[in-house]
């Protein structure tokens, strides 16, 4: 046991917990997701890849802070709703083409075509920010 008034030994530093940073790892934008450059230099690491995207994670939490909304809340404004929904529309009617496609016996060519198209509507849902 130590005195009071004696220092304590520090605490071994693992350099793989979380505040730390990993080697060779990229780190996403925090607002568009976008993947950061791995950072080499000495610093508080990047959270964001642009300005801009900085500017909309600010609005994004000082709307939060005002409108009592839950802090994983997303907020769409119309125009993005709108965007959302054709979006998804379009992944539905994808994958109503694959169905009635191999329901009509559509070549394997002709349904690889096909869930490409589900393949390429799925990812554009992806950027919901």
């Amino acid at each position: 046991m130590s005195s009071p008034g004696a220092p304590q030994a520090a605490a071994p530093v693992d350099p793989f917990t979380p505040g730390r940073r990993r080697p060779g790892r990229a780190n996403p934008c925090g607002w568009c997701g976008a993947q950061l450059p791995e950072e080499t230099g000495a610093g508080r690491r990047r959270r964001y890849c642009a300005q801009s995207c900085r500017q909309r994670a600010y609005e994004r939490r000082t709307a939060v802070q005002r409108g009592g909304l839950p802090e994983d809340a997303v907020v769409l404004s119309t125009a993005e709703l709108a965007d959302l929904q054709d979006r998804l529309f379009q992944l539905r009617c994808a994958a109503e083409d694959v169905l009635t496609a191999a329901e009509d016996g559509a070549t394997p060519a002709e349904l690889g075509e096909l869930a490409e198209r589900v393949r390429a509507g799925a990812k554009g849902l992806e950027r919901l920010r």
